[in-house]
C-alpha cells in the first residue's frame, strides 16, 4: 500500500497508524526531506510499527534512508513486560559502528605543512580495506576477554591512556556480553581484524574546528577554533556482521514457535525474555565491546603516528559514541517510567544536560553527539538537547545519510574526478579502492548542514562545533 506522511508540526511528519501497525511513525526533517523520503523508508517504518511490545512512535531521523528491515536512521523502543521483542535487523549488521573523536593541542597551521606526509603515515600504520587484517592476533582466551571487557580490555593491554574509558559510552564496556553466544565463524572472522578500519563508509579523518556555535559546550568538551582533531568511524567488522547473520537466522527459525508473523524476513526478532532473544542480546553486547576495543586500538595507533611528527603532542579523547545498538534504558512514557530496549539503527544516543548517566565533564551541557560527514564535507559535534528525552527516546541522527546507492554513486562520480576535487580543496585522500572513492563521494550523501540544522531546531541536540577535513583515510 502507498504510505503518505502528514505534517504535524514544523520539521515533524506523521505516518498514521493503519492496518497492522500498533503505533504511528514520525519522521523528523524539512519539507524537502519529507517529500524526497523514499517509499521504502515509509514501508519499513510501518512494518516496524507492527512489532509486538512497541512503545510510543517509531522514529526516523533527518538522515533516514532504506536499510535491512529497519530504515537506517530509525529509533524504536520495546517493553519486555508487554511481550516486546529484540530485533537483529533493528540493530543492523555493523553492530556498534560509531565515531570516536580525538582532540589535540595542535592548530591547523601546525599540521598543514606535513599534511600529505601525515596522511601517508596514517595510511601505512592503520590497516584498512576489505578483509584487511592487522598485527594483533587473538587467542581464544584473549578473544573472550576482549568480547567481555571491550575498550577496558584494550587499555589494559596498553592501548590507551588514563581517562579514555570515562569518555566512552558505557564506560568503554557494555555489560551483559556473552562471548559464548558468538559463533566460531564470527570469532574466526575477527581473529586478526581488531584495530583495523575496514571499508565502505568507514574512515579516519584529520580535521580542524572551523566554527564554534556554543561556547559553554565547546569549553566543556575542550574545543577551540582551528584546533586539529581526528575522528575514527568504524564498527565491529566481520564479527558483528556474522553475529547479525547467525542470530537473524535463529530468530527466523524460532519465530513460528513464538507466534510471530513477520512482513519482512529482515525484521527477524524474538521476544526479549526468550532464550533466542537473550542469546542475541549477549552476542550483540559482545560485538559492541569488539567495536569499542577496535576503536580504542586505532586511537592508540593515531597517537603514535602524531607523536612521530609532533613529539609531546597531547591527544585527549573527546568522546566515543556508537550507533547500531540496542540498549536497556529508563524512559518516561504515557504509562509512566519504563525500562525499555531502545533500538538505534543509524542513530546516536543524545542524553541531555543533567542526565545522571553522563560523565562529569559533559553533564552540565549534555552528551557529545558526533555527526560524521562524508569525505570532503563537514562533520559536526553537538550536545544532547533537552527535548530529546521526550521526542526521540534521547536519540539524534548519526551522519548525513545516503542520498544515492553505492552503484548509483559510482556511476555518477568517477573516482579520479573525486580525488582531483578533494586535492583541489586541500584535502589529502588515501584510499585502498578507487571503486570505494566513487561510492563514497560527497555527492552520494544528504546535506549534512541541513541534517545538523534540523536536529538542533527540534531540540534533539545543539550544534557545538563544525569540523572540516584536512586528510581522509579510507578502506
Amino acid at each position: 500500500m502507498a504510505h503518505v506522511l502528514q505534517q504535524i508540526e514544523a520539521l515533524a511528519w506523521e505516518l498514521p497508524q493503519t492496518g497492522a501497525m500498533r503505533t504511528r511513525a514520525v519522521f523528523y526533517g524539512s519539507e524537502a526531506a519529507a517529500r524526497s523520503l523514499e517509499d521504502g523508508v515509509l514501508t519499513q517504518l510501518a512494518n516496524v510499527a507492527g512489532l509486538p511490545g512497541i512503545v510510543g512512535p517509531v522514529l526516523a531521523m533527518p538522515d533516514a534512508h532504506p536499510g535491512y528491515g529497519f530504515p537506517v536512521g530509525a529509533v524504536a523502543a520495546f517493553d519486555p513486560t508487554a511481550a516486546g521483542v529484540v530485533s537483529a535487523g533493528g540493530v543492523g549488521f555493523d553492530i556498534a559502528c560509531g565515531v570516536r573523536t580525538l582532540l589535540s593541542d595542535l592548530s591547523r597551521q601546525d599540521v598543514e605543512p606535513v599534511r600529505d606526509r601525515l596522511a601517508d603515515r596514517l595510511f601505512a600504520r592503520i590497516p584498512c580495506g576489505v578483509g584487511q587484517g592487522g598485527a594483533l592476533r587473538l587467542s581464544d582466551a584473549a578473544m573472550d576477554r576482549m568480547l567481555t571487557a571491550g575498550a577496558a580490555w584494550a587499555v589494559g593491554q596498553g592501548y590507551g591512556e588514563d581517562g579514555d574509558l570515562a569518555r566512552c559510552e558505557e564506560g568503554g564496556t557494555m555489560a551483559g556480553a556473552d562471548p559464548g553466544a558468538v559463533s566460531v565463524l564470527a570469532r574466526k572472522r575477527q581473529r586478526d581484524a581488531l584495530g583495523t578500519l575496514g571499508s565502505g563508509n568507514h574512515y579516519l579523518e584529520v580535521q580542524y574546528v572551523d566554527e564554534i556555535y556554543d561556547q559553554p559546550a565547546a569549553a566543556a568538551f575542550g574545543l577551540r577554533r582551528d584546533q586539529v582533531a581526528v575522528s575514527i568511524h568504524c564498527g565491529s567488522r566481520g564479527l558483528g556482521h556474522q553475529v547479525a547473520t547467525d542470530h537473524m537466522a535463529a530468530m527466523l527459525k524460532a519465530a513460528p514457535g513464538y507466534g510471530l508473523t513477520l512482513p519482512d524476513p529482515d525484521l527477524a526478532c524474538a521476544p526479549i525474555a526468550s532464550a533466542t532473544g537473550q542469546s542475541y542480546l549477549g552476542a550483540m553486547r559482545a560485538a559492541v565491546n569488539c567495536a569499542l576495543a577496535g576503536r580504542q586500538i586505532i586511537c592508540h595507533l593515531v597517537r603514535e603516528v602524531f607523536a612521530e611528527f609532533f613529539p609531546g603532542c597531547r591527544m585527549p579523547l573527546l568522546f566515543d559514541v556508537s550507533h547500531n545498538t540496542c540498549k536497556v534504558e529508563r524512559h518516561t512514557t504515557e504509562h509512566g517510567v519504563k525500562t525499555l530496549h531502545v533500538h538505534r539503527k543509524g542513530a546516536t544516543r543524545a542524553y541531555g544536560p543533567g542526565h545522571p548517566d553522563l560523565p562529569d565533564f559533559c553533564r552540565p551541557v549534555g552528551q557529545p553527539v558526533i555527526i560524521g560527514g562524508s569525505m570532503g564535507t563537514a562533520s559536526f559535534i553537538l550536545s544532547g538537547g533537552p527535548a530529546a528525552a521526550d521526542r526521540s527516546f534521547a536519540s539524534a541522527c548519526h551522519g548525513a545519510g545516503r542520498a544515492l546507492g553505492r552503484r548509483q554513486a559510482a556511476k555518477r562520480f568517477p573516482a579520479r574526478a573525486v580525488l582531483a576535487d578533494l586535492a583541489g580543496r586541500g584535502i589529502s585522500l588515501r584510499a585502498k579502492s578507487l571503486k570505494g572513492v566513487g561510492e563514497e563521494a560527497p555527492g552520494a550523501y544528504k546535506d549534512i548542514e541541513d541534517v545538523a540544522h534540523t536536529t538542533q531546531a527540534l531540540g534533539l541536540a545543539r550544534k557545538t562545533a563544525r569540523l572540516r577535513p584536512l586528510a581522509c583515510i579510507k578502506g
